[in-house]
């Protein structure tokens, strides 16, 4: 869920820190992305539910996900393994990977009419041929976005 409702490389969501999750400015920090690039992208309202949950079960001492050894995030292998398994729950046909959460993030935004420059933003993305004509997207922006998970039901 964390991956469809911001935006994230499975490599950014498996090395989330606690305090990566900003609730109050509903933003997530992503430190060190690709290119080493730190962004912010948007963390969606059913998110922040599901994490003060999350918070109140377990005591997170770094990761947000922690691996098997607890000192240690999730490994991408096991986040793609989680995947893995969800699809096949849920008798999903189509071949698909944890990526293709971040493929659909994008073209849900556009089709509700996101521009594409805040999702460039979100993305971290420095150079898109059909983004390049496009000016630099203010970061105090980000955080007015509604994430597409906000709106599944509504399109149900």
């Amino acid at each position: 869920m964390t991956v469809y409702s911001s935006g994230l490389r499975v490599s950014e969501v498996v090395r989330l820190k606690r305090q990566d999750m900003d609730i109050s400015r509903k933003v997530i920090i992503v430190t060190s992305g690709k290119g080493r690039k730190d962004r912010y992208t948007i963390l969606s309202e059913k998110i922040i539910e599901l994490l003060i949950d999350y918070y109140s079960q377990y005591d997170l001492k770094k990761w947000l996900f922690p691996g098997y050894d607890l000192t240690n995030h999730l490994s991408i292998r096991t986040a793609q393994r989680i995947f893995d398994n969800a699809i096949k729950k849920a008798k999903i046909k189509k071949d698909t990977s944890i990526h293709g959460l971040r493929h659909s993030f994008a073209t849900h935004l556009l089709e509700n009419g996101t521009d594409i420059r805040f999702i460039k933003e979100l993305f971290g993305h420095t150079s898109i041929r059909t983004t390049e004509r496009y000016t630099h997207v203010a970061r105090h922006k980000i955080s007015n976005i509604v994430s597409p998970l906000d709106t599944i039901d509504k399109s149900l």
